[in-house]
């Protein structure tokens, strides 16, 4: 069968997001895509056949099973997205292996579990509010650093139980791994690192046992050393503290952004006429934490009908759930691009859809929903030092999200921002 999607492949960087968004919409609803170090996969960004890939039983995320690239050593440790196949967690496995592993970490994220977790993540806000507070009038804040990036730095490593000395590793490196820029060395140092420290918390963990979730998942393996191996161990605690933090961590970046960017729209939350549930879920479409979600693999051809002519992805071809396409979707969305809480649509695939939805995502609405009010309570005439489209994103094709978030915390004169900063 012939493939009638136009295949000149959309180099993929990063860079300017908007741009490429617009171009992978142009080919909605799939097309060929160019990934860091010249990897071709395809990107689908409709979401009624994403949705349909997503929960097709011949659409795998296991590299190891189902990409002949990895399988044959043409992808190897150099390619700066090797973790996101190497690592043997849920993200990366299929079928009975992928519902083993989910099994043993969902008891952790039950709406009870999640639900009592609220009065922590306040108290953790309050403390971060309180430190925020003493920066001097008239100096710039950098909520990215000081705020989006805390709180959930904070929950999660509180759940897992670790120290906050292997939380600052940890963090450093779960924020390497999603940066899609890295030279192959910096990338394959930055991986190392993340299971040496991963290691010493497992090691202090089987000699100090708590009630925690890595002491949970190391009992479940060594009670059976069958339903989690060495490996899954770490790659599962790998897997925890990257999306355990990351998400939330854009998340609250581009909500505070987009409120700061949209006056009146930040006056109408503030005076209870739109739910900051809303304002949640209105970011999650427009801006999800992940732009492109890898990897999904082709376990056999699959033919599709489209509404441009049939098609098929071939065996061992390499899929991208372009999410932050899908949330744009002009026949969906009107004005898709404006941020909007008040629209009745606000349908995403941000936590993505199947057997792989994320487990986090109640923890990460909770956290939004607890984090943003308290935020604006404590100051409620923050401002943006720099302007909106001056961010400068991170340097990513998975995460969206900024580098810094420069903001004034009241409204006493100063000088321009372009004089500041």
């Amino acid at each position: 069968m012939t493939h009638t999607v136009n295949q000149e492949p959309i180099v993929l960087t990063g860079v300017d997001m908007a741009d490429e968004l617009k171009q992978l919409q142009a080919r909605r609803p799939i097309s060929r895509v160019e990934l860091p170090g010249g990897v071709l996969a395809w990107s689908v960004t409709d979401p009624d056949l994403l949705k349909r890939l997503m929960t097709d039983p011949r659409v795998s995320k296991d590299a190891h099973q189902h990409w002949p690239a990895l399988i044959n050593d043409e992808i190897t440790q150099d390619w700066v997205m090797y973790p996101w196949v190497a690592v043997r967690s849920m993200l990366t496995r299929y079928g009975t292996d992928h519902q083993r592993l989910r099994k043993i970490v969902t008891p952790v994220f039950t709406h009870r579990r999640i639900q009592a977790l609220r009065p922590t993540i306040e108290a953790i806000t309050t403390e971060l509010l309180d430190d925020i507070a003493a920066v001097p009038a008239g100096e710039a804040v950098d909520l990215r650093a000081r705020f989006a990036d805390e709180v959930p730095i904070r929950v999660i490593t509180h759940i897992m139980g670790v120290d906050p000395y292997q939380a600052a590793d940890l963090a450093t490196g779960a924020h390497a791994i999603l940066d899609t820029t890295l030279t192959p060395d910096q990338a394959a140092l930055n991986f190392a690192e993340m299971n040496r420290v991963l290691g010493e918390l497992i090691a202090d963990k089987r000699s100090h046992p708590r009630d925690d979730l890595t002491t949970a998942l190391i009992t479940a393996s060594d009670e059976d050393g069958r339903r989690l191996s060495e490996q899954e161990l770490g790659d599962t605690l790998m897997l925890i503290i990257t999306a355990g933090h990351e998400t939330t961590a854009h998340l609250l970046d581009q909500a505070i952004t987009a409120l700061l960017a949209h006056s009146q729209i930040c006056a109408d939350v503030l005076a209870g006429d739109i739910p900051w549930e809303a304002v949640v879920e209105e970011t999650l479409r427009r801006d999800p934490p992940i732009i492109h979600m890898p990897f999904r693999f082709a376990v056999d051809d699959i033919d599709l009908d489209l509404h441009n002519g049939s098609f098929r992805i071939a065996r061992g071809e390499v899929l991208l759930a372009s999410l932050a396409a899908v949330g744009r979707d002009p026949r969906i969305h009107h004005d898709p691009d404006r941020f909007d809480p008040r629209r009745p649509v606000k349908d995403h695939l941000a936590f993505g859809h199947g057997a792989h939805f994320c487990l986090g995502a109640p923890l990460a609405r909770l956290e939004a929903t607890v984090a943003l009010p308290a935020l604006w309570t404590r100051f409620r005439d923050m401002q943006l030092a720099i302007a909106a489209d001056r961010l400068k994103r991170l340097p990513s094709i998975v995460v969206n999200g900024h580098r810094e978030l420069p903001v004034y915390l009241g409204r006493e004169p100063r000088t321009t921002p372009k004089d500041r900063l």
